[in-house]
């Protein structure tokens, strides 16, 4: 485990970047990785975690999270209609709206249940096909609808293409999010959250640097 590695390159990042380490939000994105290592992390005091999958969140989440108070669980990947209930019931925020119908889904919800998690609208900064966000050009009309919906928009959140420098990326994001009003931008991970924290990132997300490399048989 890694994490006060993690931090201290966070504080130098922010030193750099003439910004507050408190600035930064570190999601420790513990999907599929083994219950020693994240119960490793949460014994260090770390409370702010990630998961990709609304199920596997469900499974394993509610047991530490009474071991453990002030635990607060943010969803990264993608979120199925299907799974909205769950999803607004057990996460403090959401990173990967996308679609109106999912807004529209979530407003429902959280109208019945009596509560909404902070949500992050995720942009496709890269255009590509087979990557979930919205586009670029998209993202005002979709900020204004989402609103609309009286639900809590936190920010704007990208993951940018796995082959390209991220830096325009997410210089992208910030000047999308800033044309919004938007504080929040969810913006870099293991390898470049650096990067993105001198170019504004208010929340990011790591995993492997922090626990050592994913259980792929999980």
């Amino acid at each position: 485990m890694s994490l006060a590695a993690i931090q201290s390159r966070i504080d130098a990042a922010c030193a750099a970047a003439d910004r507050s380490p408190a600035e930064v939000t570190l999601i420790a994105v513990s999907k599929v990785q083994p219950a020693d290592r994240v119960e490793a992390v949460l014994a260090a005091g770390h409370r702010i975690f990630g998961e990709n999958r609304v199920q596997e969140a469900q499974g394993k989440w509610p047991a530490w999270q009474e071991a453990f108070s002030g635990v607060e669980l943010h969803l990264l990947g993608p979120l199925q209609s299907n799974k909205v209930r769950p999803a607004v019931e057990l996460f403090h925020a959401i990173h990967s709206v996308d679609r109106p119908k999912l807004a529209r889904r979530i407003a429902d919800i959280g109208q019945e249940v009596g509560r909404v998690p902070d949500l992050f609208l995720q942009v496709n900064t890269g255009e590509e096909p087979q990557k979930a966000g919205v586009p670029p050009s998209e993202i005002d009309g979709f900020v204004r609808d989402v609103r609309a919906m009286d639900l809590p928009v936190a920010g704007l959140m990208c993951i940018p293409p796995a082959d390209e420098d991220p830096a325009p990326h997410f210089d992208l994001l910030a000047e999308l999010a800033a044309r919004n009003g938007l504080p929040g931008l969810s913006m870099g991970m293991s390898a470049d959250f650096e990067t993105a924290i001198a170019r504004g990132a208010t929340h990011i997300r790591v995993g492997s640097a922090i626990f050592g490399p994913r259980d792929t048989d999980h």
